[in-house]
């Protein structure tokens, strides 16, 4: 029963995800599924997207968080629009989620969406909100053991940054094992190395932004 109920969730889910797709196509918004544990650095990234890709390209924010609106005030301050959804104790975003905070989002003038999922590392993989691509961040303060333990957010990422690469000499992390490991999940898993502080890997994480964009 319980198997079927779960099922059940995800094909109602996957029917509003799909609704959520069309509109983005329609408006030629490329969106993506930003995932990650808590204090990985996803605003602090959202953040520098908004600084380097200023005057290029159009960037809208829906933020996930059990409570508060701490994050889109902050990434709102970069110039970037931004919606808070309160999950209320919900440990991810759902397309239903997504699709009522579109009526508070005008995706016309839209580039790019960015859905800053709820930090968790396993239910945001598992729901479809109708982005077109899923990208997980790891930060290296994590330790290297996450893809084995939590294999399903990289198996479903179509990218992964390693984040706050600048403290590798300060905290015990093999960048080398995070790679083999999220590789053997996922052979077509692209990985880029970033640091928000040092600045390292953002031009190549912006560069693929850009060609997200310009293909739609």
């Amino acid at each position: 029963m319980k198997v079927t109920v779960v099922k059940n969730i995800l094909a109602a889910n996957d029917i509003i995800a799909q609704k959520n797709r069309e509109l983005f196509d329609t408006n030629k918004v490329f969106a993506f599924n930003l995932m990650s544990s808590p204090g990985a650095g996803k605003t602090t990234l959202i953040e520098e997207m908004g600084k380097a890709l200023q005057g290029k390209i159009n960037i809208g924010v829906i933020e996930g968080d059990i409570q508060s609106t701490i994050d889109a005030e902050r990434v709102a301050q970069t110039g970037i629009t931004a919606v808070q959804i309160e999950t209320a104790g919900a440990c991810h975003l759902d397309a239903n989620m997504i699709r009522s905070s579109l009526n508070d989002l005008d995706l016309a003038p839209l580039d790019i969406l960015v859905i800053e999922n709820v930090v968790n590392l396993v239910c945001p993989a598992e729901f479809n909100v109708g982005e077109h691509k899923k990208v997980m961040l790891l930060s290296v303060t994590e330790g290297d053991d996450k893809p084995l333990k939590y294999p399903l957010m990289f198996q479903e990422s179509q990218v992964l940054l390693i984040s706050k690469i600048d403290l590798l000499p300060h905290v015990r992390c093999d960048v080398g094992r995070i790679r083999e490991a999220a590789l053997s999940l996922n052979s077509d898993i692209k990985i880029i190395e970033v640091s928000a502080y040092t600045g390292r890997g953002l031009p190549e994480w912006h560069e693929w932004l850009m060609q997200n964009v310009s293909t739609g």
